[in-house]
């Protein structure tokens, strides 16, 4: 797929700076676009990365334009301009006929141990390793790559560019790789979904629980590492990274490009707000809101009880204070005595 910069312009509304001819094959982020690729930049907290980025292109606001040392496209929101345009290099999966999937499911049985239940689909170019069963109505998008003595349960649906390790367990109902809930906004306040371009890459022995959902990354990969453990009902959003040995009790949501480091335990119905970064041998317990970075290794707790956000503020402040106030009146009380 080439697009030129003339091009991509039209359909994001921007301006060029540069070589209009100049032709992009996809989207990266800034620190891993090469010269055939486009970025983009949305705030000041980029500029380095737009200074030094090899990408081909970078969308960016008017007020990064200077700070852009390569070919860019000048938009209102570039938010908005990289949103519209997601969806040109968005790759659908392929539709395919029931005798070209009978056909490969007998290619793959005849791989040493496989064993695939009835009513599955198989998109192109899906690897499975051997020893591995998958159950029935099972989907395997295109490109998905399963590894050897797996275990996927039935209905678990893996979309495209998917990977998954050796000896993992996947149980009844899981998704795999998911659109990530990303949009902007226009200047009317309507919403444009992202096409989600990145995918879903799994590390060797790890489960997931019924009903789980893991989305796919917006540019960059959701990575799960090896030998994590996720309960039922579970939310990964997209740009999730989950370290090594880290284990996640049921309903708890990890929002979007957060870091949870190894050996972490989550409790159950824990909220994790997005663009954090938790740090390893973390435990934070049931019910938890994790609101900001934990950087210390330890045993983390945090709820209150539920109130107008403006009077949660106050209560906030003076809860942090409760220690030193405690110790404050005990020193007052002895004064008295």
């Amino acid at each position: 797929m080439i697009i030129t910069l003339k091009e991509i312009s039209e359909i994001i509304g921007g301006t060029v700076l540069g070589d209009l001819s100049k032709e992009i094959t996809g989207i990266n982020s800034l620190d891993k676009a090469t010269n055939n690729q486009i970025s983009y930049a949305t705030n000041q907290k980029y500029i380095n990365l737009l200074k030094n980025t090899s990408a081909g292109a970078v969308i960016v606001d008017l007020n990064l334009k200077n700070h852009c040392t390569t070919n860019s496209l000048v938009v209102d929101d570039a938010y908005l301009a990289f949103a519209k345009l997601t969806h040109y290099f968005s790759k659908y999966q392929s539709i395919r006929s029931i005798e070209e999937i009978q056909k490969d499911l007998e290619k793959i049985s005849l791989v040493e141990g496989i064993s695939i239940a009835p009513g599955c689909y198989i998109g192109k170019n899906v690897k499975i390793g051997k020893n591995s069963i998958i159950g029935p109505n099972c989907v395997l998008e295109d490109n998905v790559i399963l590894g050897e003595n797996s275990s996927i349960s039935a209905n678990v649906i893996i979309q495209k560019n998917c990977q998954i390790g050796n000896r993992c367990a996947i149980s009844p109902g899981v998704v795999i790789g998911s659109e990530g809930f990303g949009n902007a906004r226009d200047e009317k306040n309507q919403w444009h979904s992202i096409a989600h371009l990145g995918a879903v890459v799994i590390g060797d022995d790890v489960s997931i629980g019924a009903n789980t959902t893991i989305d796919r990354g917006t540019i960059d990969n959701t990575e799960i590492h090896s030998g994590v453990k996720i309960d039922n009902l579970v939310h990964i959003a997209h740009n999730v990274i989950i370290g090594n040995d880290t284990a996640i009790a049921a309903k708890t949501g990890i929002a979007g490009t957060t870091i949870v480091g190894k050996r972490c335990m989550i409790g159950g119905m824990v909220g994790i707000v997005g663009h954090l970064t938790i740090t390893d041998d973390v435990i934070v317990n049931a019910t938890s809101t994790v609101n900001r970075n934990i950087m210390t290794p330890g045993i983390y707790t945090g709820f209150v009880p539920l109130m107008l956000h403006s009077e949660w503020k106050k209560v906030g402040i003076w809860l942090t204070k409760l220690d030193k106030i405690a110790i404050l009146l005990k020193i007052k009380l002895k004064s008295i005595k």
